[in-house]
């Protein structure tokens, strides 16, 4: 059986696909770094976000289309990621290894 989704949930994930994309029309050397941003940003907006407040997530939808859009620009070539992204990172790769 399918989970059924709102329109809403449709288009934050169909926004998020198109995210996660981006990297692949990127330099090879500077894809992780896109990789990393894009999948600390859109964990850290959700993590910020209650599901119940719609009119907040809709102000991401548009300001995170918005950003989307400005990367998938050809012109843009690299991305900056913090330290913090990276400690982030190092975080979710220990709670996947993990033993349960």
């Amino acid at each position: 059986m399918s989970v059924r989704r709102s329109g809403l949930q449709k288009d934050v994930l169909n926004l998020y696909r198109r995210a996660l994309r981006i990297p692949r029309t990127k330099p090879p050397p500077t894809r992780a770094k896109w990789d990393l941003m894009i999948r600390y940003t859109f964990r850290t907006k959700a993590a910020s976000a209650s599901p119940r407040a719609i009119s907040v997530i809709e102000h991401l939808l548009r300001t995170g289309t918005r950003q989307v859009s400005m990367y998938e620009d050809p012109s843009v070539k690299d991305c900056w990621v913090s330290a913090e992204m990276h400690e982030w990172e190092k975080a979710q790769r220990n709670k996947r290894t993990e033993p349960h």
